[in-house]
């Protein structure tokens, strides 16, 4: 005997209980986890963290966790200490955060030191890092030395989103080491902008790019080069 068929209301609302757990699950799958630290001399909640996370979350549709290190949280103003001796504490937040998205494909991104350190976080542990966003890295040091150790320890895809005219990063050094390294990487400039991508309004006038539209550029640029990196599979239900 056959068996009979549900009412349609009640097929109706099967359908959509399937149809929203599956999305939750390709949401899940698919939505970045990006583990966003902070430049040397200013907190997460300073206002080109605030605002540059605000974007990564909307352009790269990421869930975005930042922090402080503890030199300078608590409103502390100390001395940023050798990035070595951060390594540990960074590894505890990746972790953390990682514990509370299981499934979500983990992106570092970091604002100049806090770049340095992703990229030691990333070769000091087994971590799966679909991907690295290093967003104006200090390749000189304050003794003018090139600071390229971990960038040629990496093997994590990384993406270096670097001003023309940041003095901490020579765009000729910059490519000199990218040569040498052994993970692919790319290299997004922003024309003019300095450390912080600040873009000065001679050259702005002159282009007619304004700094909106140059941030978002690389931003999209960010999100094409993130989508890339995750692996298939982690998009997979």
């Amino acid at each position: 005997m056959a068996t009979a068929a549900p009412p349609p209301s009640k097929r109706r609302r099967q359908d959509q209980h399937d149809k929203a757990i599956s999305e939750s699950s390709a949401t899940k799958g698919n939505t970045p986890l990006v583990v966003f630290a902070h430049g040397a001399g200013a907190p997460s909640t300073s206002e080109w963290m605030l605002r540059w996370k605000k974007k990564i979350e909307e352009e790269l549709n990421a869930i975005v966790v930042t922090f402080d290190y503890p030199y300078i949280s608590g409103g502390k103003r100390k001395a940023p200490p050798k990035a070595e001796k951060l390594v540990d504490h960074h590894l505890d937040v990746v972790k953390d955060a990682v514990s509370k998205h299981p499934g979500n494909p983990l992106v570092l991104v970091g604002k100049s030191m806090g770049s340095r350190v992703s990229c030691m976080v990333t070769t000091k542990e087994d971590i799966p890092v679909a991907a690295i966003v290093c967003l104006g890295y200090p390749l000189k040091g304050i003794n003018g030395a090139i600071r390229d150790e971990t960038l040629l320890q990496l093997e994590t895809p990384t993406m270096f989103v670097q001003g023309s005219k940041d003095g901490l990063c020579p765009l000729d050094k910059l490519e000199n080491t990218r040569k040498k390294m052994k993970c692919p990487s790319v290299l997004h400039v922003i024309d003019g902008g300095d450390h912080s991508f600040k873009i000065g309004k001679k050259q702005q006038q002159s282009t007619g790019v304004g700094q909106d539209e140059a941030e978002q550029g690389a931003l999209k640029a960010m999100a094409e080069f993130v989508s890339k990196s995750i692996p298939e599979e982690e998009g997979r239900v």
